[in-house]
């Protein structure tokens, strides 16, 4: 497991009624920071149609610790723990750049979609092929 970590600049726009991060605003950071590392991997989006398909999000589940507030830059820091048919099991921990503290936990269910299709199929093996570098597990 190679952690991948990202930095976010919390907007005004992204606030709720009382001045938080809107939760919801919480799964684009979990999305951009899987962007970014896939690409950091060398799986852009062309790479990913080029090899048939793309990671679609199935399943998130969030656990809120602490607020984040206009202005904050965010840590937002992912890991593979499995891949699996055609599956990938992403961690995340999102934290305060500046003092550290832990505001999310999540992990999230993503699954390999053929582009035709728009259906699940097994997840391509240069991904396997990564993803077992990262994880230490062979798919």
């Amino acid at each position: 497991m190679k952690p991948f970590t990202t930095y976010l600049r919390v907007r005004h726009y992204e606030m709720d009624a009382i001045g938080h991060v809107n939760n919801a605003v919480y799964q684009h950071y979990l999305e951009q920071a899987t962007i970014e590392h896939s690409e950091h991997l060398g799986f852009t989006i062309d790479r990913c149609q080029e090899l048939g398909g793309v990671f679609v999000l199935r399943r998130v589940e969030i656990e809120y610790l602490r607020p984040a507030l206009a202005g904050d830059t965010l840590a937002v820091t992912t890991w593979i723990q499995e891949v699996r048919g055609s599956c990938a099991i992403r961690h995340y921990e999102i934290h305060k750049r500046e003092d550290h503290d832990l505001l999310i936990t999540a992990e999230a269910l993503w699954v390999w979609v053929d582009v035709k299709t728009r259906r699940p199929r097994a997840i391509p093996t240069p991904f396997l092929e990564e993803f077992s570098e990262l994880t230490g597990v062979h798919a």
